[in-house]
């Protein structure tokens, strides 16, 4: 049955439980924001519950930090699967979310998440730690993606045995499926000896454009993800004078690089019924993807 206009158009409803807890955080993400373009990094890092890798099994899970440059604070952690019986692991490279801004590798909810990913699939995940703007820019992000991926390519004991690189699939959430994306990229042009990536998972990819989709009007002051947060900090992530038309934002527009004769891996989008930017998610999935 075709949905009705005012079904198409009603904002979405969240269980009241939920709705406070998303209030309560969209609360604090604006508390930390300051006037001049910067963002109160104590008070961020104050709110973002942290957890320590832990070589002992969780859950049939160990988990350890491995460095990669101690100069740009860029590490990653490792989650290894103890129950498995399998003799070969595909290797997951993920990004967490949070606008290029917030929370870390170490944040407790993406310790969680990587964790259960590697005992339910039966992966070796690698979990970037990257830096975060505004005290680092674009493309900052981008080259620590890919910089890890090289370090993988260039250090293949850093992991353990059962993991095969040649089964490397990229994945992030938010900011993180923007930054697989572009990293995915960088790996099609350079063409990594170990590292063969086959497939992608994009979970709810942030991406936009100057125009304003009709999800952004719909859901222009949706919680935490609000048109007016990720317009301030695609200001905080871009150089100076770009706009939302730039190719990090908007990889199907007028400025976005050219994939088509790049051998760009199968991906898999979740698109976010509550997100403001599904559009955008829609639209660049459907075209790059």
């Amino acid at each position: 049955m075709p949905k009705s206009k005012s079904s198409e158009t009603q904002r979405p409803s969240l269980p009241w439980k939920t709705r406070l807890s998303v209030s309560f955080l969209s609360a604090l993400t604006d508390a930390a924001r300051r006037s001049d373009g910067t963002v109160n990094r104590r008070l961020l890092n104050f709110l973002d519950r942290k957890i320590s890798a832990n070589p002992t099994p969780i859950n049939g899970v160990k988990s350890s930090d491995i460095t990669v440059d101690p100069t740009r604070n860029l590490w990653f952690r490792l989650f290894i699967p103890t129950t498995t019986t399998s003799t070969s692991l595909p290797v997951v490279v993920f990004f967490h979310g949070g606008g290029f801004t917030y929370l870390s590798a170490a944040s407790f909810a993406y310790d969680a998440v990587c964790r259960r990913f590697s005992r339910r699939i039966s992966a070796v995940v690698v979990s970037v730690n990257y830096r975060l703007c505004p005290e680092y820019r674009y493309p900052s992000q981008y080259d620590d993606g890919f910089d890890v991926l090289k370090f993988l390519d260039e250090n293949r004991d850093v992991l353990p045995q059962i993991a095969d690189l040649s089964k490397c699939f990229l994945a992030g959430d938010s900011a993180g499926a923007n930054l697989a994306h572009h990293v995915a990229v960088r790996a099609c042009r350079e063409r990594l000896r170990e590292v063969k990536i086959i497939g992608l998972v994009s979970i709810q990819p942030w991406f936009g454009g100057e125009e304003r989709t009709e999800s952004e009007i719909r859901l222009e002051g949706a919680p935490l993800v609000s048109v007016a947060r990720t317009d301030w900090i695609w200001k905080l992530f871009l150089p100076d004078g770009s706009d939302r038309d730039h190719e990090a934002v908007n990889v199907s527009g007028p400025n976005a690089i050219d994939i088509s004769g790049l051998d760009y891996p199968d991906t898999l989008v979740f698109v976010g019924g509550f997100d403001p930017l599904q559009d955008w998610q829609k639209r660049n999935g459907g075209q790059i993807f």
